[in-house]
């Protein structure tokens, strides 16, 4: 049988065979998902990944029976052996909630906003069994105790909107194991949160799989969430299975290369040496009309004419528990399924500028005593001051030229405030900014419009950004217009960059609609280079991706820099692409700088309790590492910038305050710590700094304990 087998011995669960789901739409049939099967035993859990439009969450909504009438479902789903398909709604309703149970992507409109927490779980209970109301609210504060919500008794009465991202996902998986169901399913139930949060909810949904036994269906892009919660793995192009395994066979020894190319595709945190991202060229296809053969074919650098002609079929490796539908396996067995050996990657040469040292390079951006307050007001008609928001509240950075410094932390940190302040070019609350040599302070209004040709900005969300009403060669044509090039000039530069960021001049009639995500932000970086600036301000650029995608714009970022010695402040909270694009790395918490320094010394080495926990929350693309590592999970949220704790700003979440006396314990309540110089260049703000390995090295694994 071609579909990845479960144990019989432990027992079936769920059951998927030859799943088809058809959606009509006015250019014809959408086959979103082609013959999936899998089985699944009680306590296992199985990752279903992919790029977008791979067929993922509708293969989940279709188990739970939640698509519309008009859809065509097909194949085979049996629950504990009993048939899903052609159930009816009531039937099913009785199912869902109880024997199977889903967390949804975006808590916020999953849960309903005017019931309050403890109102939704008991509902959850009441409808499936006959416990009284004072049980079932006995029963809904003992689940928000089991997901980590502090004050339980108390946060029960309180309404989605009063919970943080992160507490409303831990309360939705409350609600999903009320009834202690035999599957769950999570679509993408991390996508949106910190990387401190997700440790969160991955920790609380490991517990709520051991407390109820439930056999788990994970849905997500993140292959690092894989690697460390997986059983087995299913990677899904375009609608169908291509590869099926255990988790270390998918990780260790893949054999279809759109695997090998995903797997490329993600930067590593624990990475020591800069190597180019594995790029898989082209976008997915349409899957109203398939051309014939293999979907992956036009992306493919294996690809041959028996690719086109014939779609290959789940086939067996050397593994009887792994299949791979490729026609070229043991072509792939002999390139060792390295995606080097695979995806062509760029050499990534740093430039002269790049070789030279860092102190004798120009400055081209330099923070000092930087700050950002905002009046907190109240009153609908006579408006009063009632507090301040310390959005950024006193930081010192520096940028060279050709030098990419990564702003990270989580959100609510500050980045963005910071980003759009030097980008506004005008005066901080307190502070100073010095942009190519000139103060903010000292501009008048020509001198900032001619100071913004150096200084340009690539927006986190390419869609948004971009103009719908205007073709792709009006939009990178706007910069050069609005600083008066002749007209001459325009057209032939506008085809310049469309062929420096990997464009085809010929579309540049097109409007933004007609492009993929990864070649709407090469416009954005297109219209962000028009000028020829030699700082670019970057605001997640690369977060709305897939992760096949992003590795592609991360290349180009890498690339251009090089070729044009740019300079880059790179905003982000993925500290995977920060380790790999920057140099140095600024770590905010609550509009402060705890930590800086090169991305070496800081992630090889972090001093700061907060970055150490950063580090041990991120998961890497490493089965075998993920299951040895130790994370360091953070108490509660980030405090409110309109009343942070006084002190140390972090104590009241810190780790190691945890494990101090109460005289030292006194310091970090009243004194805040400075930047404190540590060995090559490194700064860290805290009063009892202890550099940790946490990350793990040639040598050994970082275990999270300071040394």
């Amino acid at each position: 049988m071609s579909a990845l087998q479960a144990d019989p011995a432990v027992g079936t669960v769920l059951s998927v065979r030859d799943l088809e789901v058809t959606f009509p739409s006015e250019a014809g049939p959408v086959r979103a998902v082609r013959g999936l099967s899998f089985e699944l035993n009680a306590g296992e859990t199985l990752a279903i990944v992919g790029e977008s439009g791979s067929g993922k969450s509708a293969s989940s909504m279709a188990i739970m029976g939640l698509h519309p009438e008009h859809t065509r479902i097909s194949g085979s789903v049996r629950l504990h052996g009993q048939e899903l398909l052609g159930r009816s709604d009531a039937h099913l309703s009785r199912l869902r909630g109880d024997k199977i149970s889903m967390i949804f992507q975006d808590p916020l409109s999953a849960l309903t906003p005017v019931y309050s927490i403890g109102d939704q779980i008991i509902e959850a209970l009441r409808i499936h069994t006959t416990v009284s109301r004072a049980a079932a609210g006995r029963r809904a504060v003992e689940l928000l105790d089991l997901v980590g919500i502090p004050n339980p008794d108390v946060r029960v009465r309180a309404f989605p909107h009063e919970f943080s991202g992160g507490m409303r996902q831990r309360a939705m998986i409350a609600m999903a194991i009320a009834n202690d169901p035999d599957l769950l399913i999570a679509d993408e139930p991390t996508t949106a949160l910190d990387v401190t949060i997700q440790a969160q909810v991955l920790e609380v949904l490991k517990t709520a799989q051991a407390e109820t036994g439930a056999a788990l269906i994970m849905i997500t892009h993140d292959l690092g969430v894989v690697a460390g919660i997986a059983d087995r793995v299913t990677v899904m192009y375009a609608g169908r299975p291509v590869e099926q395994g255990s988790c270390d066979e998918i990780f260790y020894r893949p054999r279809m290369p759109y695997t090998i190319g995903l797997l490329g595709s993600v930067p590593r945190l624990d990475a020591t040496h800069k190597e180019a991202l594995a790029t898989v060229q082209g976008n997915p296809p349409s899957l109203v009309s398939l051309a014939p053969g293999c979907p992956f074919a036009p992306r493919c650098p294996m690809a041959q004419d028996l690719c086109t002609e014939t779609e290959p079929g789940l086939e067996r490796t050397e593994h009887q528990d792994h299949v791979a539908a490729c026609h070229f396996v043991p072509e792939v067995m002999e390139r060792g399924g390295a995606y080097a050996n695979i995806f062509p990657t760029g050499t990534g040469e740093p430039s002269t500028l790049e070789r030279s040292r860092r102190e004798d390079r120009d400055t081209v951006l330099q923070l000092t005593g930087f700050k950002r307050h905002y009046p907190l007001l109240k009153g609908a008609i006579f408006r009063r001051r009632v507090g301040t928001v310390y959005a950024v509240d006193g930081i010192d950075l520096e940028i060279k030229a050709g030098e990419t410094l990564g702003l990270v932390g989580e959100s609510g940190c500050g980045k963005t405030t910071t980003l759009l302040e030097i980008l506004n070019l005008k005066a901080p609350t307190e502070g100073n900014v010095v942009v190519l040599g000139q103060p903010v302070e000292e501009l008048n209004r020509a001198r900032r419009k001619h100071l913004r040709r150096d200084l340009q900005v690539v927006f986190q969300d390419p869609m948004s950004s971009l103009d719908p009403r205007m073709p792709v060669f009006d939009i990178i044509a706007e910069p050069l217009g609005a600083q008066g090039v002749p007209k001459a000039r325009i057209e032939s530069r506008v085809n310049e960059l469309l062929d420096l960021v990997g464009l085809e001049q010929a579309h540049a009639d097109r409007f933004p609609q007609h492009f993929s995500g990864g070649q709407r932000q090469r416009i954005g970086i297109a219209r962000a280079l028009a000028l020829e600036p030699k700082l670019l301000v970057l605001d997640e650029p690369v977060s709305a991706l897939d992760v096949s995608i992003q590795a592609g714009v991360i290349n180009l970022l890498d690339e251009l820099k090089s070729r044009l010695d740019l300079s880059y402040l790179f905003v982000a909270h993925d500290l995977a692409v920060i380790r790999h694009i920057a140099d140095r790395v600024a770590v905010m918490y609550l509009g402060r700088i705890v930590e800086i320094g090169e991305v070496s010394s800081v992630y090889g080495a972090p001093a700061h309790p907060y970055t150490q926990a950063l580090l041990s929350a991120v998961p890497i693309p490493d089965p075998d590492v993920e299951r040895r590592r130790q994370r360091i999970l953070l108490r509660g949220d980030l405090p409110s910038p309109a009343n942070p704790p006084s002190g140390c700003t972090f104590r009241t979440r810190c780790q190691r305050y945890l494990t101090l006396d109460e005289t030292r314990r006194a310091r970090c309540d009243a004194e805040y710590p400075v930047l404190e110089l540590l060995p090559g260049d490194h700064r860290s703000a805290c009063h009892y700094n202890e550099s940790s390995a946490i990350l793990p090295t040639e040598e050994g694994e970082g275990d999270g304990a300071p040394q």
